[in-house]
């Protein structure tokens, strides 16, 4: 495997660890609006997704969210996040082994910026990335889309074939593998659908510190 050119993280669950929490209370929110979930299934279902995306599938099915469910879901995140969020185990050294070898980096979530700077700033981790985060509403198509990491890697200045992606989610990894990029997915949460990721074709792994031996940095 050659070296790459360019790093892309996903951030929630590969960055920071705001899943569990983010997950429990829209599980809580589609239930409450007619559309009965748990939070395991909730995690299978939509984790990595925008929440334009989820919002359109639900309403599909006859559920109500409102016209505000995104805005009301981004109001309510602070109180959501207030107890502090931690960075996934060994995030950091990684991040840090990447700057040092000079490879450029960058972040592409499926949330919006705002949400990256609250949870990256509570772990510390903003600093690396403060000037290269993009966001899907930056893109017509979230993941499973191509879009998102298309758009980054083009902004950054590289060819989806001198890029890889650091993802946690079956949407992510399969939008990675369909913008030609090579996909590392991290499966250490228990939630983590370990076999939907194998059948993207992402490479899994299930700590931090094994990452730097899948792919040549230094």
């Amino acid at each position: 495997m050659s070296k790459p050119k360019l790093v892309i993280f996903d951030c929630d669950g590969v960055l920071v660890d705001t899943e569990p929490l983010a997950n429990r209370r829209l599980s809580s929110w589609l239930t409450e609006a007619g559309y009965p979930v748990t939070y395991e299934d909730c995690r299978r279902q939509f984790v990595g997704r925008s929440l334009v995306s989820v919002q359109k599938e639900v309403e599909a099915t006859g559920a109500i969210l409102g016209p505000d469910f995104v805005e009301r879901w981004y109001r309510e995140l602070p109180e959501l996040f207030e107890t502090g969020v931690q960075a996934i185990p060994h995030i950091e050294t990684f991040v840090s082994a990447v700057q040092s070898a000079g490879i450029a980096y960058c972040v592409a979530s499926s949330a919006r910026v705002a949400k990256m700077h609250m949870t990256l700033g509570q772990t510390g981790l903003l600093p690396y990335f403060r000037d290269v985060l993009f966001s899907a509403t930056m893109v017509e198509r979230g993941k499973p889309f191509p879009d998102l990491f298309l758009h980054a890697a083009g902004v950054m200045g590289f060819q989806p074939s001198d890029c890889i992606v650091i993802e946690d989610s079956v949407a992510g990894a399969q939008a990675g593998r369909a913008a030609g990029m090579r996909v590392f997915a991290y499966h250490a949460d228990p939630h983590s659908d370990r076999e939907g990721l194998a059948a993207t074709g992402a490479v899994l792994f299930d700590d931090m510190r094994k990452l730097a031996g899948l792919i040549p940095i230094a």
